[in-house]
Formats: structure tokens, sequence, C-alpha cells
């Protein structure tokens, strides 16, 4: 049987990712494993830069906060349900960060939402999870709303 005592959850707080958490719970109550919570932010500020525009020293600071307290919020639910939790947040890209952080966890499992982009919008935005599955040394589990969700 499969050892399964550490588990990465990926969330961008959209409902795909809280149905990822959903089913990490629910493996991490039958693995006994520990869920780790990871968000990852990116503030694009060459959108920006040709207006000549300042960003507050505080902006990034102020992102990773908000992110904590939204990751801190996530993790109460975790623990209600009795499962040990930690977070972690990164201002990286999610596509090598994920399967990056994954190995320094030693994670057994990487769960994650996908959206199901088909055509263009795959093409021009690419994949998260596509990246994460073919980079991570561990196996990951992709997680889609079902019908009407």
């Amino acid at each position: 049987m499969v050892r399964i005592q550490v588990i990465l959850v990926a969330v961008d707080f959209s409902p795909h990712a809280e149905r990822a958490l959903e089913t990490a719970v629910e493996l991490a109550k039958v693995f006994g494993a520990k869920v780790h919570l990871l968000h990852c932010y990116q503030i694009n500020l060459g959108g920006i830069s040709p207006y000549g525009l300042a960003i507050p020293e505080t902006f990034d600071r102020d992102v990773r906060a908000a992110a904590q307290r939204k990751l801190d919020e996530w993790g109460e639910k975790v623990r209600a349900e009795g499962v040990e939790v930690e977070s972690h947040v990164s201002s990286m890209f999610p596509g090598i960060t994920i399967p990056a952080t994954a190995q320094e966890l030693g994670a057994d499992l990487i769960v994650m939402g996908t959206r199901g982009l088909t055509g263009l919008k795959h093409i021009l935005l690419g994949s998260v999870a596509e990246r994460t599955i073919r980079v991570a040394a561990c196996p990951v589990l992709t997680v889609k709303l079902a019908e009407g969700e």
C-alpha cells in the first residue's frame, strides 16, 4: 500500500482550490498525513512601469500578509477536521515553486485544482497543473469541480 504522510496542496483561493483542499483533507484523514498549504502570488510590475508609477515599498509585504491571512483561514478549516496543517507563501511562479516546495518538504503527493482550460485559453495561459505534473518528483492529483459547480 502507498504511504502518504505529507500532502502539498497548491491553493489560489478559487472554488477549484477549495475542492482540491477538501479532497486532500479526506486523503490526509485516511493516511494520517500532514497537509501543507502553498499559495503563490505574482505581482506583474511590468504592466505599470511605462506609466512612471512608483510601487509603495510596503506593497509586496502587504500582499504577502493578506495571502498569509487567507491561508490561515483555510488552515483553521483543516485543523477543525483534525488534520495537522502548515502554510507557505511564495512570490515565485507556481509552476516552478509547487514542485520545488514538494521536494523540499518531502511531499508524497501534490493535490491541486484545475480549471480545465481548453483551446486558445490553454495555449495562451498555459497550465500550472500541467507544468507541475511534468516537473514534480511525486504524484500529482488534479481535482476538477463537478459539472454545474
